[in-house]
């Protein structure tokens, strides 16, 4: 094997082999052993979100849920995101508005934007939570700031319609708090 000079970095020189194996070979094998090892703890915890959203998707929310809950107490923010709609709407297990809010803002506080979206319709209606229409235009600001692009258009309409019951204190209030916040990740 070869390898280059620290000295000149266009020299090469031969390098003996340590047990018939080459460092380049050794560290190959050091790296495929550490992805063996860890790249199965990260699939399941993908597979079982794909599950969830799957049964979700079939519309068996019983499944889904008992799929999302131990994701959701995990800190899986999209697994909040989806169990805070069942609670919201009550598939698949009893409808809970302050059950749905508690999720939603777990995956809000992380950054999910569709929990930001939900969470500030429930303060805008009230529902789960103490009616704070400043609290509901930050959380849909946030969310339609990091909306994807075929959802930014309507949930800026569903903000700007919130905004049109505010004052200009609140307005400014509200985009305030949307600028002082920050996405912080579940321990």
């Amino acid at each position: 094997m070869q390898t280059l000079d620290s000295q000149d970095p266009g020299y090469c020189r031969e390098v003996p082999r340590a047990s018939g194996f080459s460092r380049r070979a050794g560290w190959c094998t050091v790296i495929l052993v550490m992805l063996v090892t860890l790249t199965p703890a990260i699939p399941a915890h993908a597979q079982s979100l794909r599950q969830g959203v799957s049964a979700f998707q079939r519309q068996d929310y019983v499944t889904a849920s008992r799929i999302f809950i131990p994701l959701a107490e995990r800190g899986n923010a999209p697994a909040q995101s989806y169990l805070g709609f069942l609670f919201e709407t009550g598939r698949g297990m009893p409808q809970n508005y302050t059950e749905a809010a508690m999720w939603y803002r777990r995956a809000a506080e992380q950054g999910d934007s569709r929990a930001q979206y939900s969470l500030g319709l429930l303060y805008d209606r009230g529902q789960g939570v103490p009616q704070d229409i400043v609290e509901a235009s930050k959380w849909l600001n946030l969310s339609t700031a990091a909306a994807p692009r075929p959802a930014r258009e309507a949930r800026a309409r569903i903000r700007d319609a919130v905004t049109t019951k505010m004052t200009r204190g609140e307005i400014a209030q509200a985009r305030l708090r949307a600028l002082e916040w920050a996405p912080s990740r579940e321990h």
